[in-house]
């Protein structure tokens, strides 16, 4: 609240406080000689004069650029720092700030190339390198950037798949850049860089599109577990190769299962008799044998 010496968008801006204390210190200096004098017309000239000082003195913060013009016609830029204009000659017009300035921007409800509707939130970094430019060929630089940053997402849009949108962010963000600095260069206006923050999709399509992804999820599970099931199918062709020619280890494998069965704690396999009787003397010594370990072979042997 001290500081007056703030910008002000309308072209205008308040009196510095060094203008200020100019204007204090020439209305003491005239006063004081005007009753010394006894001349009192000098405190309307020293008035005069002061009005004049305050309005002839400005300062321009480090950022700015001041744009001058002299009856009407642009003479030339001024700042940052210190700087006099002629009252009445020269014109203040404009305050251009050169620092990175950052717009959001939006298109709601835009179709893509495949008639998706989607709302699209984005953001740009731009700069004005030629203040001249940009306070003479636009009347207003700033809002002129918003819409022609809203106008080319929404065309971008218009021509990209929505797989794209949602997968390919940096080709767009670069396509973007692209179309709007050409727009703006003529203005004085460099862009920097544009960032898509967000892409919302209606909730239909939304449930749509995470059912196909849940579908090809499964077939690509299917796809898997028919790979291993031919896998596993090639092992026991091998395996029934070796046993055809080796009956000797197809006996001591159907002993391997029967055990396998048996070792579990109260386990019991119930088998035809002829199996059994095809595996010999061996097989009943190794079933006594496995039986023994469990609670159920116990009784058996006591039998």
């Amino acid at each position: 609240m001290g500081n007056t010496y703030v910008l002000d968008k309308n072209r205008q801006r308040n009196s510095h406080p060094i203008a200020i204390a100019l204007f204090l210190l020439v209305m003491v200096f005239g006063i004081f000689w005007a009753v010394y004098l006894k001349f009192f017309t000098l405190i309307g000239i020293t008035l005069i004069t002061a009005l004049m000082a305050i309005s002839s003195i400005q300062i321009g913060a480090q950022w700015e650029k001041a744009v001058i013009l002299r009856f009407g016609k642009f003479h030339r830029l001024a700042g940052p720092g210190i700087f006099f204009v002629i009252p009445v000659v020269e014109t203040i017009t404009t305050w251009i700030d050169q620092r990175v300035q950052v717009i959001p921007f939006n298109a709601e409800e835009t179709l893509t190339k495949d008639t998706v509707p989607v709302n699209v939130d984005a953001v740009m970094f731009w700069v004005v390198w030629d203040a001249e430019k940009a306070a003479l060929e636009v009347k207003d630089y700033e809002e002129a950037v918003s819409w022609a940053a809203q106008t080319t997402l929404r065309d971008v849009i218009g021509r990209t798949m929505m797989s794209d949108l949602l997968s390919n962010r940096e080709h767009i963000d670069h396509e973007l850049r692209q179309i709007i600095d050409q727009k703006t260069e003529p203005w004085g206006i460099s862009v920097q860089s544009v960032e898509i923050r967000d892409v919302v999709i209606p909730p239909a399509l939304q449930e749509a599109m995470s059912r196909e992804a849940q579908a090809e999820r499964e077939s690509k599970a299917r796809m898997i577990l028919g790979n291993a099931e031919n896998l596993v199918a090639g092992s026991f062709v091998e395996a029934a190769k070796s046993y055809q020619n080796n009956p000797v280890a197809m006996q001591l494998r159907a002993m391997n299962i029967l055990y396998e069965g048996l070792k579990e704690k109260g386990a019991l396999v119930v088998v035809p008799s002829s199996a059994v009787e095809t595996m010999g003397l061996g097989t009943i010594t190794g079933l006594t044998s496995a039986a023994k370990n469990t609670d159920w072979g116990k009784d058996f042997t006591d039998v």
